[in-house]
């Protein structure tokens, strides 16, 4: 499965909670504290879920941040105190 039949699996799911919940709530009253827990809770995971939604589907895909390399030479003294790769420090011969 895809993650967008996933959530969408969860959602079905979240809504089938939420009509218990509201069945039990007819039931039981809404007064009672394992009641309104059970509704927080269930709320808490529809908030979470719609989180996760707008996190996993993008809106549309990212172009990465171009950087503009200037084609003016590079300052010289950049390099003086570095090495040559495979060649070691200027001043002194390669092994």
């Amino acid at each position: 499965m895809s993650v967008h039949d996933d959530l969408s699996s969860i959602q079905r799911s979240l809504d089938d909670l939420s009509r218990s919940v509201a069945r039990l709530e007819r039931l039981l009253g809404d007064g009672g504290l394992e009641v309104r827990r059970v509704r927080t809770d269930a709320d808490h995971l529809r908030e979470s879920v719609a989180l996760l939604r707008a996190a996993a589907v993008p809106d549309a895909p990212r172009r990465p941040d171009l950087v503009t390399i200037p084609d003016t030479p590079y300052d010289g003294s950049l390099w003086t105190d570095s090495d040559d790769e495979g060649l070691g420090a200027r001043d002194r011969r390669a092994p």
